[in-house]
């Protein structure tokens, strides 16, 4: 059914939970209510992954011309990507983009919902870094998992894939 990446037999219901979006508002299940939405775990301070798969999903979101598309990106690395911060990084892929931070138990309880594993990496002299889920997860508009696309992402297919299954992104009647 996808041209990349996975499509689920049965979707899968998100489950609650409550963070803040980049400009520190609650952000919620219900927000992703009515909207087809790809979801990305990362983080700010990631050297090429991320920025990459951000650079990406721009691409796809202007390639896709599906109504009502958002991207949320969630980050794994709360302690530094504030609000703000998110806000500013995600404004030079795509200003439509939503950023998610919050409590970091509450972002690893979100992440081990969906199935995204996330790993802090200590490093000499104080630094860290972090190992995470290379995925971007497809949700309807009913706020439940429907697709998974892995590496390497391709703009292009992923587009198509996105507009091959629309009418089954809208919410069940």
């Amino acid at each position: 059914m996808l041209a990349s990446g996975t499509w689920l037999p049965d979707a899968k219901p998100v489950a609650d939970f409550h963070l803040l979006d980049s400009q520190g508002r609650p952000f919620t299940r219900a927000a992703l209510l009515g909207h087809p939405t790809l979801v990305y775990f990362g983080f700010t301070h990631c050297p090429d992954e991320c920025p990459d798969t951000l650079a990406a999903l721009a691409r796809v979101r202007k390639q896709a011309l599906l109504p009502g598309l958002q991207v949320l990106f969630v980050t794994v690395d709360p302690e530094r990507d504030t609000p703000a911060v998110l806000a500013g990084y995600l404004r030079h892929f795509d200003p439509s983009f939503l950023g998610i931070t919050g409590d970091p138990a509450e972002i690893r309880r979100f992440a081990a919902g969906l199935g995204i594993a996330v790993a802090r990496i200590n490093l000499p002299g104080g630094g860290y870094d972090f190992d995470h889920t290379m995925a971007i997860l497809l949700f309807n508009s009913g706020a439940r998992e429907v697709g998974v696309f892995t590496p390497p992402f391709d703009a292009r297919q992923l587009a198509q894939s996105l507009r091959g299954v629309a009418p089954e992104l809208r919410p069940a009647a």
